[in-house]
């Protein structure tokens, strides 16, 4: 799918990678970019038409699929970490906050939109996970649970979708140039680069964007001995 004369819908795009998809969307041609975020007022994307959509709200997810009816390309990028170790104390409410936005604002915006893009002759749902959707970090193991459960349901939407022929792309990438990551002493992948991979994907017809050395060396991994989600200290 090229996204030249497409409608994009990319929520979270304030800022880091759905501020650069956005921007990348708009260069490759899109006839239409709605960028959406909790709050409009900061979207910065010359030409996109700003929508306010907080990813947790039912209604907020309903009025979006009927203001934005003739969206192609759908891209779940809205997420939250709270870094917490399992065992801590507030883990349960540090988890249930990284899943109501990470796996089921996700799952509530392509519930929403799956008949939009039918409509459109099956499009395409994006979703932004991470390498941690296979390894652990035990300062922040509640993130790492919310991005598993975030790749397994984009496992069971791509199965559930292909009957109206939607394209599902998981894409997993480590180490982020975002706010997200401000804290962190580590090699980064500008949001650019990894923008240019999900249309290269998209361009593709390909359900999978390994972004970045971690995010490969995180699925090989899988398959070692033992297995890289086994080793102490992944």
């Amino acid at each position: 799918m090229q996204l030249q004369d497409m409608v994009v819908l990319i929520t979270g795009a304030n800022r880091g990678l759905g501020l650069a998809l956005a921007r990348a969307a708009s260069a490759a041609g899109a006839k239409k970019v709605y960028a959406a975020a909790r709050d409009p007022s900061r979207i910065s994307v010359p030409g996109a038409q700003a929508v306010r959509l907080d990813v947790n709200s039912d209604v907020d997810a309903a009025a979006a699929a009927e203001l934005c009816g003739d969206v192609n390309v759908l891209v779940n990028n809205a997420g939250i970490a709270r870094g917490a170790a399992a065992l801590s104390v507030g883990a349960f409410e540090a988890a249930r906050a990284e899943f109501e936005t990470n796996v089921y604002g996700t799952w509530r915006m392509t519930r929403a939109f799956a008949p939009v893009l039918a409509a459109q002759g099956g499009g395409a749902v994006v979703n932004v996970l991470s390498a941690l959707s296979w390894l652990n970090i035990p300062a922040a193991s509640t993130y790492c649970v919310s991005k598993s459960a975030a790749w397994a349901l984009t496992n069971a939407l791509r199965n559930e979708l292909r009957g109206q022929r939607t394209q599902v792309v998981g894409v997993h990438v480590g180490y982020m140039d975002t706010d997200l990551t401000a804290g962190v002493h580590a090699p980064k992948i500008r949001p650019e680069d990894v923008a240019a991979q999900i249309l290269q994907a998209l361009a593709d017809g390909r359900d999978e964007v390994l972004a970045d050395i971690t995010s490969r060396d995180a699925k090989a991994g899988l398959s070692a001995e033992p297995g890289a989600y086994l080793r102490s200290g992944a």
